[in-house]
């Protein structure tokens, strides 16, 4: 009978001290909460001192620790650029009469805010004239086994009937030219601007396509890129493969797909390696497309590779839907193995404004999954909204989140 009072004496014991610990875990928890920042928001954020100060302000009261500041798009930069295309910074320099992005960043520094420069990579939107074209042409864009961009032209053809392309330009990854090119980008950003305290990588992906294959056996019956001259002369010189007679076997299809998700590694590598030499506590993150099988087999972003290799010190899956149960489904299938710690999760503030009840319910799920970090788009929906603030400041600034 003492036998059998022991005995269960120590399950409550145990069983207490695991709700002890899931306890003691939950309560501690504390993500680094971020927020991405337009280059079209209308808060200006860097366009004054006032609007700058306005910001940090508001990330403080909010708990955001993590900024992603656009400074790169469509191949025109919003900071002080000797590469390329820089009317927009020169657009803000004349109005602050000084440049309001390093004021910002010691500012963010002071406050113990990260600012994060995001850059988007291998899209040039749809700037046709961007500096990079000119420089060489339009042979460095991807394009589809139809050899068209993914730029919509203004007379569709029959497949426009059938499947929608990404309304903008993509430049190729597996040109040489073009992973100098964003390389050097990317080490001027840090050069000229050290107070960043990572890079941001969006956009490093070849263009997504609806309906969308899953790989290259698939493409007789839709739209895959990559079929630029000088990518698949590339291949061909290194495997012997030409894109167009090839046998149509797995192994020859596999080969094609591996390659093109090479050439996007190889980009990331090419830039991190750059941008640590510079400064070796620079953070680098991707944001990435939440779905494996879609950015393994369609958009080559082997995302857990590169986790593997470090070549990215974590990624930010852009989960935003207003589907909460596809939301979950999405974090519960990312969030996986040593990956875990590496995952940050994004939500679409924008798709939820009318439904803020939603965002905190989704907020509340990823508190219990407890992802290393959450990351909102985009900042205006959140200035814009004291009850988003005001949930934020509860939700985030509290050391005892539950």
């Amino acid at each position: 009978m003492r036998k059998n009072r022991i005995s269960i004496l120590f399950v409550v014991l145990f069983l207490s001290f695991g709700l002890f610990l899931s306890s003691s875990a939950y309560s501690s928890y504390s993500p680094r909460i971020g927020v991405w920042v337009t280059v079209f928001s209308p808060e200006e954020v860097f366009h004054s001192t006032e609007n700058a100060d306005r910001f940090i302000e508001t990330c403080t009261y909010s708990g955001i620790n993590d900024v992603y500041l656009q400074i790169y798009r469509g191949n025109k930069a919003y900071y002080d650029s000797e590469i390329t295309d820089k009317t927009p910074f020169d657009r803000i320099f004349s109005e602050a009469k000084q440049d309001t992005l390093k004021y910002l960043l010691k500012k963010a520094k002071k406050n113990d805010i990260r600012v994060h420069a995001w850059i988007n990579l291998l899209s040039l939107a749809q700037n046709q004239d961007a500096s990079i074209l000119k420089k060489y042409g339009p042979g460095i864009l991807t394009i589809d086994q139809y050899g068209r961009t993914s730029l919509p032209e203004k007379v569709k053809d029959e497949l426009d009937k059938y499947y929608i392309r990404e309304n903008q330009l993509f430049l190729e990854p597996g040109d040489a030219r073009v992973r100098k090119y964003l390389t050097a980008i990317a080490e001027e950003i840090i050069k000229k601007y050290p107070d960043f305290s990572g890079l941001h990588l969006d956009y490093i992906r070849y263009p997504a396509v609806v309906p969308f294959v899953p790989g290259s056996r698939f493409t007789s019956h839709g739209i895959s890129y990559g079929y630029s001259e000088t990518n698949t002369k590339n291949f061909k010189d290194t495997t012997g493969l030409d894109i167009e007679t090839m046998a149509p076997s797995r192994e020859n299809f596999q080969a094609w797909d591996s390659w093109r998700r090479c050439r996007v590694t190889l980009l990331l590598a090419d830039i991190s390696a750059a941008a640590r030499k510079i400064k070796p506590s620079i953070e680098i993150s991707c944001a990435v497309i939440p779905s494996i099988d879609r950015t393994y087999l369609t958009t080559f972003q082997d995302w857990t590779k590169w986790l593997e290799d470090r070549s990215t010190d974590y990624v930010v899956a852009m989960n935003y839907t207003d589907d909460s149960r596809l939301m979950k489904l999405n974090t519960d299938a990312i969030l996986f193995g040593s990956f875990r710690k590496k995952v940050h999760i994004g939500l679409g503030v924008y798709l939820l404004k009318a439904k803020p009840e939603e965002l905190e319910n989704q907020i509340k799920y990823l508190k219990e999954v407890m992802p290393e970090g959450i990351v909102f788009f985009s900042y205006d929906d959140i200035a814009s909204s004291s009850r988003l603030q005001e949930f934020f400041k509860k939700t985030f600034c509290d050391k005892n989140l539950i």
